[in-house]
């Protein structure tokens, strides 16, 4: 009875959330929103069997049909070409599209083998469907930490955008994945148990709190976008030519130094690459060299030690003894009690409250 309400629960989960992703009423981040949901009616459909056989007390295998096994095996490869999409502003889908298509054909050519010759290739598929999604789970890992760092090149408040919650689902799918994958190689066509379907409920619940609070990674300016690409582009190769003078960097840097100190752009959250460069007057590509290359910095580290410097103040000052640290944090820029704890620790090696109380004596 328990199993059967988790499975309810994982299928209609999974549908309500494919449809809130797929027609995206919030208008977030929407390529990859979309991806994610088709992603999740695959996955819903492999409680198929289970929520027909409880409506209609009839028994139906829809996994053992061949266009059904085979539309299931893009599952990992939706949810690649959705973290793509998170983490990339304008990609592009047709330029990967070949080589995508390589294991779904080697996997046909196993459907069809297993349907028309004698030998029974089950075990063959199972492994090299457990192959395939950890390859691209993997995959995804990996683009989501190069998405990381980044983003570091033209956001100062990272905590909302860096993909955090799609790292622990991967982390959390990779486990399935292989559970799962052994169960079915160990004890063949058995259904998956209690412990494994409340952990796919959990993962789904887990999926469904992240989704619906998520932010727009990148602008969604055109303009601004393709500045986000060039900029990432060049951080990647290695800047080879020197985009301003020597003497152009110094004043560049006196410059940007008397904008910070005077007006405090930091102070504002959301203070990104885009908009700094249009108080000082130039454009990104010159700031984030001026920014890497001057001060041996990315963006996000440039800002954030300005901020940190604004706190320890604000900390030292007993007239400000009345503001929590969480007060402190929003007033010197930071948009959460998280980044900045983290940020002002590994600028300090201490936490805001040990600076506090040193400089109260205590």
């Amino acid at each position: 009875m328990i199993l059967n309400l988790i499975e309810v629960l994982v299928f209609s989960s999974l549908l309500l959330l494919s449809f809130i992703l797929v027609t995206n009423p919030m208008k977030v981040n929407i390529k990859a929103n979309r991806w994610f949901g088709w992603l999740l009616l695959l996955w819903a459909s492999y409680w198929f069997d289970e929520v027909y056989s409880l409506v209609t007390n009839e028994q139906i295998q829809i996994s053992t049909f061949f266009v059904v096994a085979f539309i299931q095996f893009f599952t990992p490869l939706l949810f690649f070409i959705s973290v793509c999409h998170f983490t990339t502003p304008a990609y592009k889908l047709k330029k990967d599209l070949p080589n995508f298509l390589i294991l779904p054909f080697v996997y046909l050519l196993i459907l069809i083998s297993d349907k028309f010759l004698p030998a029974n290739l089950y075990l063959l598929q199972l492994i090299f469907v457990l192959i395939h999604a950890l390859l691209f789970t993997t995959l995804s890992f990996i683009r989501i930490r190069k998405h990381q760092s980044n983003i570091q090149q033209f956001a100062s408040s990272t905590q909302e955008i860096n993909l955090n919650w799609l790292e622990y689902i991967i982390l959390a799918m990779i486990s399935l994945v292989f559970i799962v994958g052994v169960f079915n190689i160990v004890f063949f066509e058995l259904p998956l148990n209690v412990f494994m379907n409340a952990m796919v409920l959990l993962v789904v619940l887990f999926i469904t709190y992240n989704s619906l609070k998520q932010k727009e990674i990148f602008p969604k300016n055109n303009v601004m976008v393709q500045q986000v690409i060039d900029i990432n582009e060049e951080i990647e190769e290695v800047p080879k030519r020197q985009i301003v003078t020597d003497n152009q960097m110094e004043e560049l840097k006196y410059q940007l130094d008397e904008l910070m100190m005077r007006d405090e752009p930091y102070l504002n959250s959301e203070l990104n690459l885009i908009k700094l460069a249009e108080l000082l007057g130039v454009t990104s590509h010159q700031l984030s060299y001026v920014i890497n290359q001057g001060y041996n910095e990315n963006f996000f580290q440039f800002v954030n030690r300005f901020r940190v410097e604004k706190a320890k103040l604000m900390l030292s000052d007993k007239e400000n003894n009345k503001l929590s640290i969480l007060g402190v944090a929003f007033e010197s820029g930071f948009s959460s009690k998280t980044s900045f704890n983290t940020t002002f620790k590994k600028l300090t090696e201490q936490t805001p409250s040990e600076y506090k109380k040193k400089c109260s004596g205590l």
